[in-house]
This record gives structure tokens, sequence and C-alpha cells, in this order.
């Protein structure tokens, strides 16, 4: 993976959100490549927390010489790993998130050739608390001034996930129909509907220079506003039908469903690995905004890891 990817315009973005200044006194700062490396680490080897990533690169020589780190120095220290997070941002990562989409285009795999989007439950990091005391807590939170080290997770909601009660978040994502490739990810409470977040996602999807030729998206995203807006943007409708309270679906509309579903797997794909190695279907952390940095931050190995067996196996042929 070291030679696989091009690291100097990921170091170029990272640094403009993450200066390191020169200094005589104190410790040395550690460069924000090697960070942003083992965050990657700790997605493709399912690492659960910032503690256990610093002692598994103390424990790993490996570890060590993917991130750049001498062998005799220490790892940066968990509490470094959570400041480079907050520092970078959301929009610092999208922009890291975008440039290996374009170096793994340009080794010929495709991220234009149409969408699959979809949503999945996160379940809390937190124990479940009733509606009516999760807004008595949220009320008392804005009235206090002083944001508590360990917090509740507050910003997770309630559902409903196959007649069975769900305390969470919700991942809303896309991936490319033909190479699988993630494109986008984010993160809601779990009360926000499916379809309310179609046109977000496409738009946030739009890694190259071309709109995709069609979107595919199950029954839950089926509403006259999303057909509306992938005809006004003259992208075929791949969504899904579903029975209406006057009309049941009709045979053609059944075969078409079955057609639909035998090329938007690849998301549902995406969903069940990250889930059993790396743990997405339950949030790490209490408030929308990191968990939502943690998804597109998974996103990326799962990503960097397909394409690069992608590219090893045409080698071997």
């Amino acid at each position: 993976m070291t030679n696989a990817i091009d690291w100097k315009p990921i170091t170029a973005i990272l640094t403009e959100n993450y200066p390191v200044g020169k200094s005589e006194y104190g410790n040395k700062a550690y460069p924000p490549l090697m960070l942003m490396k083992g965050l990657l680490l700790q997605k493709w080897f399912g690492i659960k927390s910032d503690p256990e990533l610093e002692n598994q690169i103390n424990d790993r020589l490996s570890f060590k010489a993917f991130i750049g780190l001498p062998f005799s120095d220490p790892s940066p220290d968990h509490s470094i790993l959570c400041r480079f997070r907050d520092r970078i941002g959301r929009k610092g990562l999208e922009k890291v998130f975008s440039e290996l989409l374009k170096q793994f285009k340009n080794l010929g795999f495709s991220i234009e050739s149409g969408l699959a989007v979809d949503a999945r439950i996160i379940r809390s990091a937190s124990r479940p608390v009733s509606r009516d005391k999760l807004d008595e807590l949220r009320e008392k939170r804005k009235q206090t001034k002083k944001t508590p080290h360990f917090q509740r997770d507050l910003e997770s909601d309630w559902t409903v996930k196959n007649k069975k009660p769900v305390f969470g978040m919700k991942e809303h994502a896309s991936v490319d129909v033909k190479s699988g490739l993630v494109l986008s990810s984010s993160v809601s409470r779990a009360s926000e509907h499916d379809t309310n977040y179609f046109s977000y996602v496409v738009a946030n999807s739009l890694q190259g220079k071309e709109l995709p030729p069609s979107v595919y998206a199950d029954k839950g995203y089926c509403s006259e506003a999303n057909r509306d807006f992938l005809n006004m943007n003259g992208i075929r409708d791949g969504i899904m039908r579903k029975d209406q309270i006057n009309a049941r679906l009709t045979e053609n509309e059944i075969k078409r469903n079955k057609k639909i579903s035998k090329v938007r797997y690849k998301i549902e794909q995406y969903f069940g690995i990250t889930e059993k190695y790396h743990g997405a279907g339950k949030a790490r952390f209490t408030s929308l905004v990191k968990e939502g940095w943690d998804h597109l931050c998974g996103a990326m190995p799962s990503t960097s890891k397909k394409s690069f067996s992608a590219s090893e196996s045409r080698k071997q042929r």
C-alpha cells in the first residue's frame, strides 16, 4: 500500500489543516501523514480504540514501518490522534478521500459508471434511554456551559428496524456500481428517513467530472421527489418501486426490481464487510460529527484495499 498510493498530494492536503511548526523546545511534532496512516491501520485491522492503536504501533515493527516512525521511537499518544481528527475536520478528510479516488481512477477504476445508494443503522455507543429522558438530558446539556469530558450520546435517536426499536445513528452511503468503490459516506440521527438524504448523497458522490448515468436504490427511496430529482438532472431512474395504497406492483415492476437488486448489491457488500471486520455497525463516538468522520475514514481503507487487491490480481494474469 505504501507504493500503491502517491502520498505527496495527500500530505499537502493534510498540512493545510494540520501545520507542523518547528521549535527548539519540547517534543518534536508528529507529521500529519504519520497520524493519518495510523488511523488507516486502525480501520484495516479493526482496532477498536485509540489507546489500543497506540499499543499496537508500539508492539508491531510493521506498523511503525508503514507510518514512517523510527523503530526506537514511541507511538503517538492516543490524545494526539484524537486531536488530529478534530483539527483535520470533515472537509479536510473529504479532500483526502477525493484525492484517493482520483488516483484510483487514473489506475483504471471506475468512479462514474453509476451509483448505488443505501443507508444502515449504527447502534449507539451509549446505553439507550427513553425519548422523554433523552429530551430532558438534551435540555439539561443546553443549560450546561462546560462540556463534560465523558458524555452520554444525546445526538442519537430512536427508530424501528425489522419491527424492533433501535437507538442510534444512520450512515448514508454510495458506491460505484462497476468498481464497488465507496464514493460518499455521511451520518445522521437514526430517526431521519432515508429518502430525505437521497439528493444529498447523490450530490456528495460526484467525484468525477460527469454526472452518474444512473442511480440505483431500494424501495425506501421510492418517492416522487426523488424521481423528479433524477429526471431533472438527466440521470436514469434506478429506484425500486413499492406497492401504493391504491395500486399494487405490476409484473413488469416486479421484474424491474429484481434487475435493480442485481446491480445494487455492491453497497450491501460494503456494509456487510465493514460491519463484520471493522465494527461499523456500532458507533465509536457520541457525536454525529465525530462518527461521520470515523465512517468516512473507514471508507478510505475499504476503498484502497479493494483497489489494491484488484491491481494485484491484474498483475498476476
